[in-house]
This record gives C-alpha cells, structure tokens and sequence, in this order.
C-alpha cells in the first residue's frame, strides 16, 4: 500500500501510522488533500495487481545505516535499534519494518480500499479490507 501511494500520488507520501490485522488494516501517510475517486481506484487496483503476483516477501536483518543506503524506506527509523528488518517485496517495494510479515503477496487475498479521511493536518487516513 505504501509504495502504491508514493507511486500514485509523489514521493512526498510517508508512513505515519498503521494498525493492521489479518482482515483489515488502518494505513495513515502524508498527503494534504482528499484522494480523488480515481486515485484510490489507482491505489487499490495497484495493490492487488501486486498480491495476484504472488511476489516473494523476503527479510534481510541489518545494520541500520545499511538499510537506508540500500535503498530500503524507514519513516520510523529512530525506534529501531542498531539493527534492523528490510522486508523487500520482489523490486516492488523496499523497507524497514518489525514485521512480522507474510511469505507471498497471494496469502494476502483481495484488497479493498473502504474509507479514506483526514486523520490531521496533513495526514490522510486508509480503511481497507483483505478478503
């Protein structure tokens, strides 16, 4: 979902929250204006074009100044320790996390966008399901 957004609506697009389940998750990234009707269909569509590739999820474990000269994105960096995870989804995506995460983009099943809102100044908010 992350780099669905930053591909879609620019680079300027940044994690600033999420809370995720096996059946649905909350994704918040900044961005200030409402998503149009055909961004989210961009979005959405994006996302699951990638889940249907069944794409490897594959994790790297290291050095955190290694990770971002990697080219691996990390918008919470300053919470990890020294050492961290790289989740890499295929050359789709790139990134810091604590996981844990899936082993295939197919176990995922359909994504759905529900609802997009404003979360604050500046953030936007994502309610989506996986089915």
């Amino acid at each position: 979902l992350h780099q669905a957004l930053r591909m879609i609506l620019g680079n300027h697009v940044s994690q600033k929250g999420s809370n995720i389940t096996v059946e649905r998750l909350r994704f918040d990234f900044s961005h200030p204006t409402k998503l149009t009707p055909e961004e989210l269909k961009k979005v959405e569509d994006m996302v699951n074009v990638q889940i249907k590739k069944n794409l490897p999820v594959t994790v790297e474990e290291m050095d955190k100044d290694d990770a971002v000269k990697s080219g691996a994105l990390g918008f919470f960096v300053q919470k990890y320790g020294s050492r961290v995870k790289v989740y890499s989804i295929s050359h789709f995506s790139k990134e810091i996390c604590g996981g844990p995460h899936i082993r295939f983009t197919g176990e995922l099943g359909h994504f759905t966008i529900i609802k997009e809102e404003s979360a604050a100044s500046g953030i936007r908010r994502i309610y989506a399901h996986l089915q």
